[in-house]
């Protein structure tokens, strides 16, 4: 009897360490694409607007991805500049880059008197370092704090709608790789309208482990039961 007792202890334990393992199978990683506020509530100024400013140091430590979503809340007087170029990062200058490595993604005026909020949507769109800047009143605002650098992870990938038409399907000759995807974004996106979906998408896969988790158990407490008989 106490042999029998000490069987169905084991049986028992085991049954519950094999679910235990099988958990991480069953739910799977759910990770939606990112929106990141840049400054966060200090938003994207200069220091000698805003001085305690470091941008530097809000960005090391975050896991930036494909897909993710960097929103610039600053003013029309300044800029928002992404290069992939370290030389023109270091230069504060954008109005030397050359080619399709560098983009500025603010479209208003700073000469204009009337100073106006502006926010500003941008898509991570290539792996890698990435550099921000304000390359307003000749890279003084970029001297003054108003930059940093990032480093792009695959993560997820890019959704389709960041994705270049011509890169849905393989062209005769390959492509060059080390190109930046034409992208464009509307100026009061609400990033990321993709994320819905992508939502419902992992929804419905939860859904399915749930299920499938929930027919494991049913048959592993009917097992339990029947040992239990026993």
């Amino acid at each position: 009897m106490q042999q029998r007792r000490y069987s169905r202890l084991c049986l028992l334990s085991l049954s519950f360490s094999c679910l235990l393992l099988l958990l991480p199978s069953f739910l799977g990683p759910v990770d939606a694409y990112k929106n990141y506020t840049v400054g966060d509530s200090l938003g994207w100024y200069d220091a000698t607007v805003k001085s305690n400013v470091n941008y530097q140091k809000w960005a090391d430590g975050k896991n930036f991805s494909l897909g993710d979503f960097l929103i610039f809340n600053t003013d029309s007087n300044h800029s928002v500049v992404q290069t992939y170029n370290f030389t023109t990062f270091k230069s504060c200058d954008y109005d030397n880059s050359e080619g399709n490595e560098t983009v500025e993604w603010s479209s208003t005026n700073p000469s204009n008197t009337l100073t106006q909020a502006v926010t500003v949507a941008v898509p991570l769109v290539k792996e890698g370092p990435t550099f921000f800047f304000s390359g307003y009143y000749d890279g003084e605002q970029c001297q003054n704090g108003q930059h940093f650098k990032i480093t792009v992870s695959h993560g997820k990938g890019l959704p389709d709608s960041l994705k270049d038409p011509s890169d849905q399907a393989p062209a005769p000759n390959a492509a060059d790789y080390g190109s930046t995807p034409d992208t464009v974004v509307p100026f009061d996106f609400n990033n990321p309208h993709d994320q819905d979906t992508d939502v419902k998408k992992d929804s419905g896969s939860i859904s399915l482990y749930v299920k499938n988790l929930d027919m494991k158990l049913n048959g592993i407490l009917l097992s339990l039961g029947i040992l239990y008989m026993f």
